[in-house]
């Protein structure tokens, strides 16, 4: 189905294609892990008892990094890729809407980088 079919549908994503998919598929992800970030940082660990040893400590976990860097990667596409979408829904097109695109792209691989040497640094200890 696509957006020239249904002129109440106003999303630049192909319905089914592959950008539409990962986009659902990251916002399943990240429910889940933010309800467990919720749980784990405000019922499990209360405000108060949250430190740094403590961080250390839960990124010493290898099932905690890898969901935590999995967290950044699917944050980090999740987000960028809804702002592309919602420039091109507003109307961007040619070399803006290329401009767009690598400049989002290029901020989604520094927003990375700098995330996972911060979660090394965690994981380490300074």
């Amino acid at each position: 189905m696509s957006n020239s079919n249904n002129p109440e549908r106003v999303s630049s994503f192909a319905y089914g294609g592959t950008r539409w998919l990962l986009q659902r598929l990251t916002a399943a992800f990240l429910v889940v892990v933010l309800a467990f970030h919720f749980f784990l940082l405000h019922f499990a660990v209360h405000a108060p008892e949250i430190t740094f040893a403590g961080s250390h400590f839960r990124m010493q976990q290898l099932g905690y990094l890898v969901t935590m860097v999995l967290f950044l990667a699917t944050a980090t596409f999740h987000g960028t890729n809804g702002i592309y979408n919602a420039l091109v829904n507003q109307g961007i097109e040619g070399t803006q809407k290329q401009a767009a695109k690598w400049i989002l792209v290029v901020a989604s691989l520094l927003l990375f980088v700098q995330g996972a040497r911060v979660a090394w640094q965690l994981t380490v200890g300074f």
